[in-house]
């Protein structure tokens, strides 16, 4: 098993459904469990995953062909022993990877998405490697 997570937040506002927006989640990230938090007058989801929770969003980067913007993303969200990134709440309602710059981008708030992996350079190789002419140059194993 990986030694890394995947930790998501993302805000449910009192006009949205929470069954929906776990179901945005969940066509993005494969979660394990999940908690509500109380923030106000709204709720947070906060949903944990292993690393292996990420190979639907592997599939998805692939099948949109955005190896490239997702490495871009995934390499400026990169800090110590993690990577942060956003993920546009209604795009991931209809099973689609659209990045955004923060919650301030995506008017019903984003997706956060931290992954939590001793070595984030590998799990961004993994994720999205580089590619020449939209094909990647190499496909590695998920990092342990």
């Amino acid at each position: 098993m990986a030694r890394g997570r995947v930790v998501v937040e993302v805000e449910v506002r009192p006009t949205e459904s929470l069954d929906k927006v776990l179901a945005a989640v969940k066509s993005i990230i494969d979660i394990e469990d999940y908690h509500i938090e109380e923030v106000g007058r709204s709720r947070l989801l906060v949903a944990v995953a292993p690393l292996e929770g990420l190979w639907r969003l592997h599939r998805l980067l692939r099948e949109q062909r955005i190896l490239d913007a997702a490495r871009s993303v995934l390499k400026r969200g990169a800090g110590e022993g993690r990577i942060v990134f956003y993920l546009h709440k209604q795009a991931a309602t209809r099973g689609k990877i659209s990045f955004v710059g923060g919650d301030q981008e995506s008017p019903l708030g984003a997706i956060r998405v931290t992954i939590e992996h001793p070595e984030p350079e590998r799990v961004i190789d993994w994720l999205a490697p580089p590619t020449v002419m939209g094909r990647p140059l190499w496909e590695h194993d998920i990092p342990d």
